[in-house]
């Protein structure tokens, strides 16, 4: 009991006044309470006082057994509240160290007890926050750690106090789901946070060159730090196995942040640790781990198996140093008074001697009688008897009055200090609130304004979607105007370069109108943006009025002037103590007065406490109502967020389904495409589709910001809808079985993206919308395009040099030979024939001879024309990589040198068969026409990329000229020959009867007929054969594709 006085000293106000003041129960159990109810109050002051020293565990441990007793902390927080935690620092540290040990190892229900607190312990760090050094700042950090780990037991409760867990317990906390885990990781990042600041901040405020752990202040700051190192690192095993988890079931880049802030906490408790593991107040209490050398790779699923978890020992008999060094008085009663008795003894030995005992009076020396002596030993003694007992009822009477009159004063001092305080607060909270109604009357005002501004926006983005409307109906009509110019195109095939001159101006128009619908789109994107800013503009000065109300509530610190007026009242009280203990008479009068004073501050005091609470009632009401305002508000900008979203999720699915619908359109069939073309653009949406499902990932974790997701369906939709287009008029210009896989597999494609749009409008379904069978049907309809490119397309681009060079070479060589024939088939000929017959043959095989000779001569300008190209457009780079980059250009060479090839072989074998008599003449005719044809192709070929003024252009047009000529003289010397030799065969109807000539006549009739009839049909053939060979060559040279750059 010594003890328990000694402690009620050093506080202030140690018991509560409801505990001190109860009387005695009626019943067994009401006295048991009673007596537990005192021993925690007297547990919880020994434990939590104001000396620099560690908690005692003994202390600490009573606490909690107490509130497993008592299922819960109340009688704790009724302890806790009367102590003066705002005054001192000293006091706030311990009562934080003794509150992390209850909600570690207390009883589950101190947890829930403890977040009715909670607003109290947020003031409180606020208010030790404005202190930059020292345990102030200790203890608003704690505070913080403590406020952190009640709210992360409330969100997980399966997690205990003393965060214990095995790994089946950690899979169900997660409910297996991976939104749980990834949320679950966050906040024990946050957790784990705020442990590595307490453990910084203690290290930061101690001098660490010196032996800090072996003092008792040391100590005091260290102490705490054995719940942080127990809860460290259970935060890190768990942390590192759900980061396996997660990364089990997510990409590793959207977990890039995770392992960022994982390695940085990562360094940090390692250093940390090692740091305590070398205090040597650390290695007599615990047994620290030590963390890896480097983290786990959540990258690699089998380092999981290397993971240790740590695991901290706390040895079974470890001597506190918080029991070391501890002085006990025994002494409570003031012992200022000495015994009496023993100074009236000494007195009597010195008056009397000290041999009175054996012999105390002796006869023979003072001649006095017996009996007087006798009497007067015993009159002394009885005297001497009354003064001791008077003495000792004096003393103990002085003593009793001395320790109740303290124990009223301090009362006295702790009800004063008390209702001063509660005074102060009362004025501070109604004054704070009178500042936080008027912020929030103001904050009203310019919220209506916003939302006015707001209504215009949605006005003006209305307007800018009637506009493009507008701009699509016109680029729908573009589309049909361009589906009649392909159709009059296919009409006037033999006009082929004013075919083209008409495509390319098609082509432009189309890609005109592409760039004003993509500005118009960017133009309705950019609006959309200036929203979404505005939203969060909104967004922002919410957040700074809440930023403003945090800011006034600090405001509390001006309680530090009540606690400096408070610490000169408790001086003046002292010396008042010193005058009580001089006469109690004055002390019994002035408490008394003091005592009629102090009801009548109650009872003001009273009534002021009733009127502030009316005040902070009603202004807490208007503080709910702005609370609902600011919800209200907050769900309306959500429900616009999501109604822009549906928005552009409709006109989406509407542009993918006007695409769609134009595969039925009759007017679609006359469209065409090239296979080279669908496979960029199948490309292109695939690229979209990847950046549709991240910006779909991001406003899942963030709904705030819907803007990138809004542009990825905007876009998604436009490349979905000109694959679907393309892949259809890709279709019209492939084999029957090709297009109808085709144009199967780009229906698939449309409705799976009809599919993906409508799991994307429902907020359920749209953080599991697949994008993996959209990304399949993209593929096959890839995978088709690239069996129907021309095989010229699939040479690799180092193989185009080589070939340009084989094939120039091929026609020279094909030329050269063509000449030996002919010559070779003239001396033939002058051997054989004679007269009419060899006269034709030899001017037929000479105008060959010519003809060849001139393409010989073309062919050698047109290798001189490409070798000056090269050399002044491919810069640095080689010849083959000049071919390479000009792949379109170096085709149509490589096609016209095949044409002039074949063509010089053609005429030579047509020549021969005339000149043996066993072929036509017009065979010659028309290989002659086919070479003029190809020769004029190489030329266009050659000409596309040369300088105008370039020499060997003249040489190469010259050359043209020539072999133009040596092609007319072939077919003039050929018709001259025929008509030669066709009159020699004369008609002689002299020896024919009449019944002949008329059969003759009748045949010759049905002959013609059959004919003109023959030549009709071959008409109507030559025409489709020219059809299917221009898109044929079309499709080859790259008309239908994108255009290439001449650089």
């Amino acid at each position: 009991m010594d003890r328990v006085k000694s402690s009620m000293q050093q506080v202030p106000n140690p018991i509560p006044k409801v505990l001190s003041r109860r009387t005695g129960g009626a019943n067994s159990l009401e006295a048991e309470k009673e007596n537990f109810e005192r021993s925690q109050a007297v547990s919880i002051n020994k434990a939590i006082n104001t000396q620099e020293v560690a908690v005692k565990e003994k202390h600490a441990r009573t606490c909690i057994l107490g509130t497993h007793h008592e299922k819960g902390a109340h009688t704790f927080w009724l302890a806790v509240n009367r102590l003066p935690l705002s005054s001192n620092a000293v006091l706030c540290w311990k009562f934080c160290h003794v509150f992390h040990k209850l909600l570690r190892d207390g009883h589950p229900s101190v947890i829930k007890d403890s977040m009715r607190h909670k607003a109290d312990l947020n003031d409180m760090s606020r208010m030790w926050g404005h202190l930059s050094e020292g345990y102030g700042k200790l203890c608003s950090i704690y505070l913080k750690l403590l406020i952190t780990k009640m709210e992360f037991h409330i969100k997980n409760p399966r997690f205990p106090g003393n965060l214990q867990m095995s790994n089946r317990q950690l899979d169900e906390a997660g409910e297996n789901d991976v939104n749980n885990f990834f949320q679950l990781t966050v906040e024990m990042f946050d957790y784990l946070e705020c442990e590595l600041n307490l453990f910084l901040g203690v290290f930061s405020s101690l001098d660490m060159s010196r032996s800090v752990s072996v003092t008792a202040a040391g100590q005091c700051r260290l102490a705490p730090l054995i719940q942080v190192i127990l809860d460290s690192s259970h935060l890190y095993d768990y942390t590192v196995k759900l980061l396996f988890k997660l990364h089990s079931c997510l990409p590793a880049d959207t977990l890039q942040g995770h392992r960022d802030r994982f390695q940085e906490q990562f360094k940090k408790l390692k250093s940390l640790f090692y740091r305590s593991s070398n205090l040597q107040y650390f290695k007599r209490l615990i047994q620290i781990p030590q963390l890896p050398e480097n983290p786990p790779n959540f990258l690699r699923a089998s380092a999981l198996s290397e993971h240790i978890s740590p695991v901290v020992v706390i040895p079974v008999e470890s001597s506190s140093p918080e029991s070391e060094h501890v002085v006990e008085t025994e002494d409570l009663v003031d012992t200022d008074i000495p015994p009496l008795p023993s100074v009236v003894d000494s007195k009597f030995d010195d008056f009397f001697g000290t041999s009175a005992a054996t012999d105390p009076f002796n006869f023979s020396q003072n001649g006095m009688r017996k009996d007087e002596k006798d009497r007067l030993i015993e009159q002394l003694t009885a005297e001497l008897q009354a003064l001791k007992e008077e003495l000792e009822s004096f003393r103990l009477e002085s003593g009793r009055l001395c320790q109740a009159l303290r124990g009223r004063v301090n009362e006295l001092e702790a009800e004063l200090a008390e209702q001063t305080h509660l005074k102060q607060q009362a004025l501070g909270e109604s004054e704070f609130l009178r500042v936080e109604l008027d912020d929030l009357r103001r904050v009203k005002e310019d919220t209506e304004k916003e939302q006015r501004s707001l209504s215009e926006i949605e006005r003006k983005a209305q307007a800018n979607e009637q506009r493009y409307t507008k701009l699509k109906e016109k680029y729908t009509e573009l589309v049909q105007s361009h589906a009649d110019l392909l159709r009059k195109n296919a009409e006037v095939t033999r006009q082929m370069t004013v075919a083209r001159a008409a495509q390319d101006e098609v082509e432009n128009v189309k890609k005109e109108m592409q760039d004003k619908l993509k500005a118009a789109q960017d133009s309705t994107s950019q609006q959309e943006k200036a929203q979404l800013e505005q939203l969060q503009a909104l967004q922002a000065e919410l957040m700074s009025s809440r930023t403003e109300l945090e800011t006034l509530k600090s405001t509390v610190t001006s309680t530090q002037q009540s606690s400096e007026q408070l610490n000169t009242q408790l001086s003046a009280l002292e010396a008042e103590k010193a005058g009580l203990l001089e006469t109690v008479s004055q002390k019994e009068a002035e408490l008394a007065g003091l005592g009629v004073e102090l009801k009548r501050v109650q009872s003001s005091l009273t009534n002021e406490r009733e009127s502030g609470v009316k005040a902070a009632e009603a202004l807490q009401n208007q503080l709910n109502e702005k609370e609902s305002r600011e919800q209200a508000l907050e769900s309306e900008l959500v429900s616009l967020r999501w109604a822009a979203l549906r928005a552009a999720l409709e006109e989406a699915g509407r542009i993918v389904q006007d695409s769609l619908n134009q595969l039925e359109d009759p007017a679609h069939i006359s469209c065409t495409s090239s296979a080279d073309y669908l496979v960029s653009r199948c490309q292109v949406a695939l690229d979209c589709v990847e950046r549709l499902q991240s910006a779909r990932d991001g406003f899942v974790s963030d709904n705030t910001d819907v803007s990138g997701l809004v542009r990825a369906v905007t876009q998604f939709a436009h490349l979905v809808g000109d694959v679907i287009v393309q892949g259809s008029a890709t279709s019209h210009m492939v084999p029957v079985e090709l297009a109808d896989a085709l144009a199967d597999n780009v229906k698939a494609c449309g409705a799976e993206a009809m599919a993906l749009l409508c799991q994307l409008k429902e907020q359920k379904s749209m953080g599991t919308a697949d994008c993996s069978r959209l990304t399949s049907a993209l593929d096959t309809v890839m995978a088709l395009g690239e069996k129907l490119r021309p095989r010229g397309l699939e040479l690799k681009q180092g193989e185009l040099g080589d070939l340009v060079e084989q094939e120039m070479s091929a026609t020279s060589a094909a030329v050269e030979s063509a000449a030996a024939r002919i010559e070779e088939m003239l001396n033939k000929s002058r051997a054989v024939d004679t007269g009419i017959k060899m006269e034709v043959n030899e001017r037929i095989l000479a105008s060959c001879t010519d003809l060849m000779q001139a393409i010989k001569v073309l062919v050698l300008s047109s290798k001189d024309l490409q070798r000056d190209i090269v050399e002044s457009g491919r810069g640095a780079a080689s010849m083959k990589e000049f071919y390479a980059k000009n792949s379109r250009w170096t085709e149509g060479l490589i096609s016209a040198s095949k044409a002039v090839g074949w063509g010089a072989t053609m005429l030579v074998d047509a020549a021969d068969q005339v000149v043996q008599g066993k072929g036509k003449f017009e065979e010659l005719m028309v290989c002659s026409h086919e070479i003029a044809a190809s020769t004029a192709q190489l030329v266009a070929a050659s000409k596309v990329k040369a300088d105008k003024g370039s020499t060997n252009l003249s040489r190469l047009q010259q050359a043209s000229k020539g072999v133009t000529q040596a092609t007319a003289g072939v077919v003039a010397s050929t018709k001259s020959g025929k008509s030669q030799i066709e009159d020699t065969e004369t008609m002689d109807f002299s020896a024919m009867t009449l019944t002949q000539i008329k059969r003759q006549e009748m045949d010759a009739q049905v002959l013609v007929l059959e004919l003109e009839t023959r030549l009709q049909k071959e008409r109507e053939r030559l025409g489709e054969l020219r059809k299917k060979h221009y898109k044929l060559a079309g499709v080859a040279e790259g008309w239908g594709g994108e255009d290439e750059g001449t650089g």
